[in-house]
């Protein structure tokens, strides 16, 4: 039978508290998520507010208007009742100021009944969004021109919204007609004379199943004006038996047996295969473009007498402060009472020390790869150095995890564009001089061999291990592989049956 007794152990462990827990998440932030971080802890403490600074943007540089808030700071901070706090300078003092179109009433009560077939969807309720340039507003304008029954209208404009941002038919048409309620008696066979008059539509190769499918209704619904090679019919044949039948052979590179399999000559090979790498693999790319592909760099890198620098991207960093008026009312009350807020102000002195801290990690980050990556800045990626986190943790006396989480969507502005921080780390292979060579460095180098090769004869993997071996870059084959691999750069044989030579 056991027996049960109590110990007292003594024991250390680490605890993470409110406030390293709040550093720890802001670091990690993106720019826009910190941004709205910063907006929700706004609205949420009184007691934290952000100074917004007026500024004549007709009269005024950006270099005025950084000038100014930096004498801003300097001149009025010992006569402020609110304490400031420069986020280049955590040390600086404490601790309240950071700087920084209609279808007829049939066809809609026909579209209605489909849609309430949809479960888990109420349509109608659904509030209508903004309207925007996309490509089903694209293709629902195409229908309301056509003379389609109510009936095929309400299916079409249902495939229309199952179509993806490539233009593709996400759901085959069973799975589409098993959403559809029974009572209707709707089958995949009511769907396709819909799916046939959708892929009539513009842009070529939308509603397609799949690639070949894609690429064969681009051929078949073909402008002559652009694509003269379709005038002539045995080209067209064969070009159309290339994306039916035989685009996985294709894609191997091996041209002879892809002509044993059509049974055709090589110049007639060549010339269908020209037409087809001309045709468009996603019809809906025009309309699927991000509406902001840009990112908003956290550092500058501008270019000084001595070299580069990195300086912190003031636009922003939020300025932040504690409400006067909130302050001295908790000042003059009695101890214990407004304890929430009391809480919201320590919560308020938290977050405006948080935020500076976060800043000056990143900005000390940044200048410690500015440091080390002087040459990349002045010549471009083939000068980038080999660089871990793990050399900048040591040299900045940081945890490695620190340094992963003020590099990672975190990015910098060079003279070779808006670059994540984090591309910038890299580790080395070894060269006959001794020294190291960033493996990002040889896969540019890699990149450039290959741009600038004969089409007709691209180098191979070998080929290029050898050209790189001359330059005191060693680097085994299998590696040379992987790297393109990366790129994706396809094989010497593929590339050259792309560049249309047989």
């Amino acid at each position: 039978m056991s027996r049960h007794n109590l110990e007292l152990r003594h024991g250390q462990h680490l605890t993470l508290t409110p406030a390293l827990q709040q550093s720890i998440r802001l670091l990690q932030l993106s720019t826009l998520e910190f941004e709205l971080e910063i907006a929700n802890a706004l609205t949420e403490n009184p007691l934290l507010e952000q100074e917004v600074e007026e500024v004549d943007s007709h009269t005024e540089s950006e270099h005025s208007v950084i000038e100014s808030r930096t004498s801003d700071i300097e001149q009025d901070a010992p006569d402020k009742k609110t304490e400031s706090f420069d986020a280049q300078n955590p040390d600086s003092g404490i601790d309240h100021e950071v700087s920084g179109d209609d279808f007829q009433n049939d066809h809609q009560e026909f579209t209605a009944d489909l849609r309430r077939a949809t479960p888990e969807d109420d349509f109608d309720d659904r509030e209508e969004p903004a309207r925007q340039s996309s490509l089903h507003e694209y293709l629902f304008e195409q229908l309301g021109t056509t003379r389609a029954t109510p009936r095929d209208a309400a299916l079409i404009e249902l495939l229309i919204e199952e179509l993806n941002e490539d233009g593709f038919l996400a759901s085959s048409l069973e799975e589409i007609a098993g959403w559809m309620n029974p009572e209707l008696g709707l089958e995949a066979d009511d769907f396709k004379a819909a799916l046939r008059l959708l892929q009539s539509f513009d842009p070529p190769g939308v509603g397609a199943r799949d690639l070949a499918e894609c690429l064969d209704l681009q051929l078949q619904f073909a402008d002559p004006m652009r694509y003269p090679e379709t005038k002539d019919p045995a080209l067209l044949k064969v070009a159309r038996a290339l994306c039916l039948h035989h685009l996985n052979l294709l894609a191997t590179g091996n041209m002879n047996r892809v002509r044993e399999a059509i049974g055709c000559d090589n110049e007639m090979l060549r010339r269908a295969h020209a037409l087809v790498m001309r045709l468009n693999p996603r019809p809906g790319s025009a309309w699927s473009k991000p509406a902001a592909d840009f990112a908003v760099p956290d550092v500058l890198v501008r270019k000084v007498r001595h070299g580069w620098e990195a300086v912190l991207n003031e636009a922003i960093v939020p300025r932040l402060r504690i409400n006067t008026m909130y302050a001295e009312a908790l000042g003059r009350s009695r101890s214990g009472s407004h304890a929430a807020l009391h809480a919201q102000l320590q919560d308020a002195r938290w977050m405006i020390r948080n935020v500076a801290q976060r800043f000056d990690t990143i900005l000390r980050v940044a200048q410690a790869i500015v440091k080390h990556q002087q040459l990349f800045f002045s010549k471009g990626w083939e000068a980038i150095r080999p660089l871990t986190l793990k050399d900048i943790a040591v040299e900045l006396d940081l945890h490695e995890s620190t340094i992963s989480r003020a590099t990672t969507q975190k990015f910098m502005l060079t003279p070779f564009g808006t670059l994540e921080m984090k591309r910038f780390f890299s580790t080395g292979l070894s060269s006959e001089r001794g020294e190291a060579t960033s493996t990002t460095a040889v896969q540019k180098r890699i990149e450039s061999l290959i741009g600038s090769e004969d089409r007709t004869r691209p180098l191979s993997d070998s080929q290029l291990v050898t050209l790189l071996e001359k330059e005191g870059i060693t680097i085994a084959r299998r590696t040379v592989a992987k790297y393109r691999d990366l790129m994706r750069i396809p094989t010497a044989p593929l590339r050259k049956s792309q560049s249309g030579a047989a």
